[in-house]
């Protein structure tokens, strides 16, 4: 049946199965992909950022604070790869309100294709944009001195859990893209909720060290519990009881914001 949206005939509708879903999700991910030749400023975000911090929290904080660049290299770059995959999850929110402005998901809803590709295709090309500054923190660490020391297997389930994590974090993201009119609040939700989340943790100083009011935060606060997964996985230390909680937190988060983000993307598309 034919139908009208905002006065404009649309493309007669269909019933897509889940396989020709997901391949409609992989083609619009390598859409999101492929974007980055024409927007390398997206992939430098990504790249130079995560870098400078590395950099900066290293060479200026890290005698201050552990008494050289090298043991705070070892504490607090889990922390640092945890603040950037928070940060990374708002593009997903950025590059889904720019398409929703600019007419993109206007066009890609008279195409014969499952409703929820467009999203999903972004959700999916957005985590691996994420694997990737994930791949690029861990390199640099290692070039100025951080060891791996539970190995390849502790990497893989590190970067497992910080992945699944996001993906439910991105959640957040999506409702924000969906009800703001304009890419540029994305980033102001971003930087005026991350920041004070990420710096109210032990992602980059002990918890014993800050007041003990805001310990009982610390000590609870989803960047927290996150970070102490990756350190005991990278590291060692403890592993089970903070890779539990990084789940069970994920999984609150996605089980608050995804049916809130999925009713309020059907209500605007």
């Amino acid at each position: 049946m034919t139908t009208l949206v905002a006065g404009r005939p649309l493309a007669p509708t269909r019933r897509v199965g889940p396989v020709t879903g997901l391949r409609h999700t992989l083609t619009l991910a390598w859409r999101s992909l492929v974007q980055i030749k024409h927007n390398p400023m997206e992939l430098l975000d990504l790249s130079i950022q995560p870098v400078m911090f590395v950099l900066l929290f290293t060479y200026v904080f890290g005698g201050a604070i552990s008494g050289s660049p090298g043991d705070y290299l070892t504490f607090a770059l889990p922390g640092i790869i945890v603040q950037n995959a928070f940060f990374a999850t708002m593009t997903t929110g950025f590059g889904l309100n720019t398409d929703l402005t600019k007419g993109v998901f206007d066009r890609l809803r008279s195409l014969p294709i499952a409703r929820w590709a467009p999203l999903a295709g972004r959700i999916l090309a957005d985590t691996v944009k994420q694997a990737w500054s994930v791949t690029l923190l861990v390199g640099v660490g290692l070039i100025l001195g951080f060891r791996l020391e539970n190995g390849l297997p502790g990497l893989v389930g590190a970067f497992a859990l910080l992945l699944a994590f996001s993906l439910a974090a991105s959640w957040i993201s999506v409702l924000v893209g969906v009800l703001v009119n304009e890419p540029e609040k994305v980033q102001i939700f971003g930087f005026t909720v991350i920041f004070p989340l990420t710096f109210t943790s032990n992602a980059f100083v002990p918890t014993d060290t800050m007041p003990g009011w805001l310990q009982a935060w610390v000590a609870v606060n989803p960047v927290t519990v996150l970070a102490d997964a990756l350190r005991g996985l990278l590291i060692g230390g403890s592993v089970a009881g903070p890779v539990v909680r990084s789940l069970i937190w994920g999984a609150v988060i996605a089980a608050i914001f995804a049916p809130l983000a999925l009713r309020a993307f059907k209500r605007r598309v």
